[in-house]
């Protein structure tokens, strides 16, 4: 049985080691050792309430991911407030795709710029991830896909 979880610093080590192997499988040149950047990013945009992530737990090991983080920019005719939700880190452990798992927290970080209040969601998508951004409503848009609220 699946559950639903926001992330906790107790289990962030196990998110940085998802994140870097989503990286790999995504083919990632690894020419630095990415961990501490990440541990800082994490602890301090977590801390800040900058950054929000939902994971699926089955029997207590994390199985999926994803990540939200939330910046503003110059307000522009696309999202007026200004506010963006950047999504990131979204990846299922190869032995438990096809299970819905990554559209239930796609909804979930979603659900979380909605309430920040963004005006839109963006995401850089890998091949593997269109299909699951464009049959959630995302659209392309320039070089990334945006999801508007």
């Amino acid at each position: 049985m699946i559950s639903y979880q926001k992330l906790t610093k107790e289990r962030l080590d196990k998110f940085i080691e998802l994140r870097i192997n989503q990286l790999r499988e995504e083919g990632a040149t690894e020419d630095i050792d990415l961990v501490p950047a990440l541990q800082d990013y994490y602890a301090r945009h977590m801390a800040d309430g900058t950054f929000v992530s939902w994971l699926a737990i089955d029997d207590d090991e994390i199985v999926g991911t994803s990540g939200m983080s939330f910046v503003e920019k110059p307000p522009y005719f696309g999202c007026p407030n200004g506010r963006i939700g950047l999504l990131s880190s979204m990846y299922t452990d190869p032995g438990h795709r096809r299970m819905g798992i990554a559209k239930e927290l796609l909804s979930r970080v979603v659900e979380e710029a909605r309430n920040y209040g963004c005006g839109c969601v963006q995401i850089t998508a890998s091949d593997m991830g269109v299909l699951l951004y464009t049959d959630f409503g995302f659209v392309k848009n320039g070089n990334f896909m945006q999801y508007n609220f």
